[in-house]
Order: structure tokens, then C-alpha cells, then sequence
């Protein structure tokens, strides 16, 4: 059997091959679009139950071993699984463009709004009922003729053009190499140091491989003191997918295409920006009022981010002789003066978080505060790396996910959690489907017969995709449509994540999740203090940094025309927000994933607001007692579990007891 057409248990991840791919997916869209007749015919009632039954079963197949498919092309691409993701990208975007704009089962689905029996569906249907009429209209199933015909040869274009530019930024980033001697890699971590070294003998080269990836990128910015090999990543790495590397993958004319197609979609339907489009089923009303947002949290910001600055450059200058201070510089310059003014470098925390233990250490927390218990369970995957867990509570299994934590050639950088498949009360007969998430983040890996090693940092990471996980993972909706993350406002998802990562801030947290490498001593609390005191060390250059990057995303997307000045328009939010100065040749654009290959777009805005919403909820932690009981049940009862059936705010009004306040998240960054 074609593994993918297996939906009997977990995904059989370990024997999908390229050659699976296009016979599954034309067989699962041939029943989709069989199903999809059916449901729009009179054989089938306007009715809730009997059209979910109909179509909805068929889809959430073809959606699942499409997401199988995504998924591995991310952790895991080929040059054969790439053709084959492709070949059948067209067809699958086709079919969801026709499914999201047909015009017989939008009437079918008003029908069932506007029956006897709507004011009795429960209140997870209703609002999944409401969330698909409204998601109907931004299908273009409004739309007639000319427009309905363009408006699914911009979805399939657009669908084209975020993988290509996906695809762009890996081949850029697995493309590039840099061979150095021991003696250019100074002040480098010994662990990065003998990956890298490991790295060139598996080609047969002396010396020592530097990568764009992010365990070789990062330290070597942070703490090599050779200044000319800081600055050849830099520029590597700032340059990736532009003009400036093979043309082939130049991003630069997919991003004028995304953004232009994108406003063209939004006049299409009706609505003056894509901006607008995006924000319609947001917890924001318009894009005024985010860029407002965001420029009150740059101000707020700014003055601390100019103190910031200064004192970076005054010590560069004094202690380093680094004048100027160049972009390739400020990693490098801003962890001298971390230690030097707070006497830890993250190299020596470093020492203390292995993997194994901070592993055990979140899953206790999680444990404790959530009531379940997470257990470690044999099953296939798609690298040796990637572990599969289960959680269960009361010895009943009520979700599953996988880890897959190291970064590797072939795998997309950065740190994501995405679901396999939601929890939904199958209208079919087989019962109650439990939700299975993938956890994925890119750390270096083991080198030299120890553990994994992670930064602070890669810690915080991994709190924060947990989080997402338990908002997908611990719902109780069984309406796959607003279970879990789905049906959550998109600027309200990120609250369970960065609400997560503050619990990795906490002595009695870091205490259980610690021990040196080599001695299995834990944190000490004098160097925890010392991490406590540097938290929010230029806090103020890293909201704008955030406020920045919101800006820039909600401009390109508000202003008709923008496509044409994508470079100049960053050059004015820089003026504008930025307190630093950038080299000409910057193109930091051509990689940003999260706009032009994700699903941030018009959306990257919702990191800070979520946050504001995160930093509220964990004060009740803080009034509470960090670890009490009754507030992490009640945090996950009125936030966790309700997932998408409601409105984010009457869900965190549940919680707090009120509306949420930007006072904890200044305070928390520093700025009250």
C-alpha cells in the first residue's frame, strides 16, 4: 500500500519515497472532488453533520498526506521529493482554490446558517460555521466570471512562488562554505570548533567548514575574534538569495511578483490592500491601527535602544578598537560587553544545558503544570534524529508529537511546530482523532561522544515551540475547524508560546533542567542571577529590531505599488524605527521566510501583540505562585483547551479577568 493513502495510525514517515507522492495525491483528490460533487448535490441536506460527513472526511485525508508531504520536503528535501512536491503543488492548489470559492456549497453553507436548527449547534460549530462563511468570501466564492477565473490563477501562482522562494533561501543556505584554519576560529566555542573541524574531514579537508547554519553561524558571529572571517559569513549570510549569489536563486523578482499578485487578490476582492485581506480574520481591525502599535512600542522603545547603542559603540571603540562598529561587529562586540559587565558568557552557560536533561526538565514542568504525562514511544520518522512522544493523561493517550531538534543539509532552518493532523470527533464512525504535532527546531548536534549542547537561547526556543505544541496538543474541541491552533487569530497564536518561555527564566526551572557536560553539577545561582540581571540586556535594540521587521511587513503590504520599492520602503521603516545603520549590499528581505514562504504576511506584527497578551498571562503566574496548581488548570482550561472555538480575547478575558494590559510586557522587557 502507498503509505500515504494509510491514515489507520501515525504516518508511515519512514517509507514515504518521492515515487509515493503523485499517485497518492491524485487518487485522494479524485475522492475529494467526488466528494465535493456529492455534498453541493440534493443527495446530500443542508445540514451541518451530513455535509461534514460527505466532504469534510475526504478533504482532511488529503489535507493530512499533503501536510506528510510538506513536512518531509522541509526536514528532509531531495532533489526527487522536490520534483515530486512540484508536480503535484498545482493540482492540490488547484482543488482548494475551487473548494474555498465554489459558489453551490457557499449557498449550501449560508443554508445552514440560515436554518431552524443553527441556533442549536453547539458553540465550537457555530463558530466554525461562521469562520467558513467568512472564509468563503475571501476564497472569491463571491466572485463571477473573469474575476473567479483570475482570482484561482493568482492562488496557484502565489502557491508557485512561496515554495520557489522556500526553496531559494535552503539551496542558498546549503550552497554555501567557507574553510578556515584553527587559528581563524579564535574565541570560538571548542564544541563548534570540533563540529566544524568534523565537517571538513567528512570531505577530506584540513581545517575547519563554517555553514549559514544557524550552530556555525551564530557562534562564529558571536565570538570569533578574527574580524575579517565575521565579516565573510556576515555578508554571506545577509546576501543569501540575492543578486549578489547565483541568479537562479535570486529572490529579488519573486518577491515583486508575491506582493503584486497579493494586492491584485485583495482588489479582486473587493478590499483596498492585502494587508486588509490578511487582517479580516485577525484579532487587529486595520492596518492603521497595527502600524500605530507598532510605532508606540518602537517609541517606548527607542530610548532605551539609543542607550543601548551607545554604550556598545563607546566600548567597542575603548576595549576593542572596533571603529566603527560594522554590522559584522555588533554579535561579537555585544557579547564582550555582556561579560564583561555581567561577568557569564553564553559559551559557559552553554555547559549546562544538554540536551537529554533540559528535555526531561521541560517535560516535568509540562507535566506538573498541565496534568498529563509525556512518555517516549517507538515509531518510524524520517531521520535517526526525530523522537516520537506521547502524551497521555490518566493512561489514556490524548496527543502525540515529534521532535526532530538538530540542524543538517536538506532541512529549513529556524524553529516551527506544525500539526500532522487535528483532534476531531470523526463524523465517520471512528471515534475521537487525537492530534499529533511536529516540534521542530534546528541546534547543533552531538559532536565528540557527548550530548547536544544548547545556548539560553536555544533553550527559550524550545519552550516556545512546546508551547505551540500544547495549544494544538491539548484541546478539548472536537470540531476539527476550530480545534486547537486552528481557527485561533493569527496575532493571537503566539500567546501559549512566548507565554511558555517565560517558565525558562525560572531558578526553580533551569535548577532541574541543568548539569554541566562534564561534571553534572547544576546551574549555579550565582551565575543564574548574573543571566537574570543581563535578560534584558539591550532589550530596547531588540523591540525595534521586532518593530522594525512588523513595520516593514505591514507597509508592503498596505501600499499599492509597493512591489516596486521593496528596497527603498525598508530603507524609509529603517530611517524611521532603526537605530543602526545597514551596509547597501543588505538584503535582508530575499530570506525572510516568514512573509514570502509562511504565513506571516501582513502578520508579523502578531509576535509583539501576541506577546503583550503572553506577559499578562504569565503575571497571573507571578501573583499566583509560578507553579501553582489552580492557574496552570485554569490556564489551560480557558486558553489551551478552548483552542479556536471562541474569540482569542473572551479566552484570555476567561483567564486574567480582564482585558489585557501592556504594563507586564514592558516591565518584563525592562522598560516600565
Amino acid at each position: 500500500m502507498n503509505p500515504l493513502l494509510d491514515f489507520a495510525g501515525l504516518p508511515r514517515f519512514a517509507e514515504i519515497r518521492a515515487e509515493h507522492v503523485v499517485p497518492a495525491v491524485d487518487t485522494l483528490l479524485a475522492q475529494a472532488d467526488a466528494a465535493l460533487e456529492a455534498a453541493v448535490s440534493d443527495a446530500v441536506p443542508a445540514d451541518y453533520e451530513a455535509l461534514s460527513r460527505a466532504l469534510d472526511v475526504p478533504v482532511e485525508r488529503l489535507r493530512r498526506a499533503w501536510s506528510a508531504v510538506g513536512h518531509l520536503q522541509a526536514v528532509a528535501d531531495t532533489p526527487a521529493l522536490r520534483a515530486a512536491y512540484g508536480e503535484a503543488l498545482p493540482r492540490v492548489t488547484d482543488f482548494l482554490t475551487r473548494l474555498g470559492a465554489d459558489a453551490r456549497l457557499y449557498a449550501k453553507y449560508k443554508a445552514v446558517a440560515a436554518s431552524p436548527t443553527a441556533a442549536a449547534l453547539a458553540p465550537a460549530r457555530r463558530k466554525a460555521l461562521a469562520d467558513a462563511l467568512r472564509d468563503f468570501v475571501l476564497g472569491g466564492a463571491e466572485l463571477e466570471g473573469a474575476a473567479r477565473a483570475r482570482f484561482a490563477t493568482i492562488q496557484a501562482r502565489l502557491a508557485e512562488l512561496s515554495q520557489a522562494f522556500g526553496e531559494h533561501v535552503l539551496d542558498a543556505t546549503d550552497g554555501f562554505a567557507l574553510y578556515v584554519s584553527e587559528a581563524e576560529l579564535d574565541g570560538v566555542p571548542a564544541d563548534v570548533r570540533e563540529a566544524t573541524r568534523t565537517a571538513a574531514a567528512a570531505e577530506g579537508r584540513d581545517g575547519h567548514k563554517l555553514t549559514l547554519h544557524h550552530p556555525v553561524l551564530h557562534p562564529v558571529l558571536q565570538y570569533a575574534t578574527n574580524r575579517a572571517v565575521r565579516e565573510q559569513l556576515f555578508r554571506a549570510d545577509a546576501t543569501r538569495a540575492s543578486e549578489f549569489g547565483p541568479a537562479e536563486l535570486d529572490n529579488g523578482p519573486l518577491i515583486a511578483e508575491l506582493v503584486a499578485l497579493r494586492q491584485e487578490e485583495a482588489e479582486l476582492l473587493g478590499l483596498a490592500s492585502h494587508a486588509e485581506v490578511s487582517l479580516v480574520p485577525k484579532m487587529a481591525e486595520t492596518p492603521a491601527q497595527v502600524s500605530e502599535f507598532v510605532r508606540d512600542l518602537a517609541r517606548r522603545a527607542r530610548p532605551f535602544a539609543l542607550t543601548d547603542k551607545a554604550e556598545l559603540e563607546d566600548y567597542a571603540a575603548r576595549e576593542l578598537g572596533l571603529v566603527p562598529l560594522e554590522a559584522w561587529d555588533r554579535r561579537f562586540a555585544s557579547e564582550r560587553l555582556k561579560q564583561s559587565r555581567f561577568a557569564f558568557s553564553n559559551a559557559e552557560v552553554r555547559q549546562y544545558f544538554t540536551e537529554p536533561r533540559v528535555l526531561d526538565g521541560l517535560f516535568r514542568l509540562v507535566e506538573s503544570l498541565f496534568e498529563v504525562e509525556i512518555v517516549a514511544v517507538e515509531a518510524p520518522a524520517w531521520h535517526p534524529d526525530a523522537r516520537f512522544h506521547e502524551l497521555r493523561r490518566g493512561g489514556r493517550t490524548i496527543a502525540g508529537f515529534y521532535l526532530d531538534l538538530h540542524a543538517r543539509s536538506g532541512k529549513q532552518s529556524g524553529a516551527w511546530m506544525d500539526d500532522a493532523r487535528g483532534r476531531w470527533a470523526r463524523p465517520d464512525g471512528a471515534g475521537l482523532q487525537w492530534p499529533l504535532a511536529h516540534l521542530v527546531c534546528n541546534f547543533a548536534p552531538p559532536v565528540g561522544g557527548k550530548p547536544a549542547l544548547l545556548s539560553h537561547d536555544d533553550v527559550v526556543t524550545l519552550f516556545h515551540e512546546f508551547g505551540h505544541g500544547l495549544h494544538h496538543m491539548l484541546t478539548q474541541v472536537d470540531e476539527l475547524a476550530v480545534a486547537g491552533i486552528s481557527g485561533v487569530e493569527w496575532d493571537a497564536v503566539e500567546l501559549p508560546s512566548q507565554f511558555l518561555e517565560n517558565f525558562a527564566w525560572e531558578w526553580e526551572v533551569l535548577a532541574k533542567l541543568s548539569a554541566h557536560v562534564d561534571t553534572g553539577e547544576p546551574l549555579p545561582r550565582a551565575l543564574y542571577e548574573r543571566m537574570v540581571a543581563a535578560k534584558n540586556f539591550q532589550s530596547g535594540l531588540g523591540m525595534l529590531r521586532h518593530a522594525e521587521f512588523g513595520l516593514f511587513d505591514m507597509r508592503l503590504h498596505a501600499e499599492p505599488g509597493a512591489q516596486a520599492r521593496v528596497l527603498e520602503l525598508l530603507d524609509e521603516v529603517r530611517r524611521e524605527i532603526s537605530v543602526w545603520d545597514q551596509p547597501p549590499w543588505h538584503r535582508f528581505p530575499h530570506s525572510f521566510t516568514h512573509l514570502f514562504d509562511g504565513a506571516y504576511s501582513a502578520g508579523y506584527y502578531s509576535y509583539a501583540w501576541a506577546e503583550v497578551l503572553s506577559a499578562d498571562a504569565f503575571s497571573a503566574f507571578e501573583e499566583a505562585g509560578v507553579f501553582d496548581a489552580a492557574t496552570g488548570r485554569r490556564f489551560r482550561e480557558c486558553i489551551l483547551e478552548a483552542g479556536g472555538s471562541r474569540p482569542a480575547i473572551e479566552s484570555f478575558v476567561a483567564f486574567r479577568g480582564r482585558e489585557p494590559s501592556l504594563d507586564a510586557l514592558l516591565r518584563h522587557q525592562g522598560m516600565a
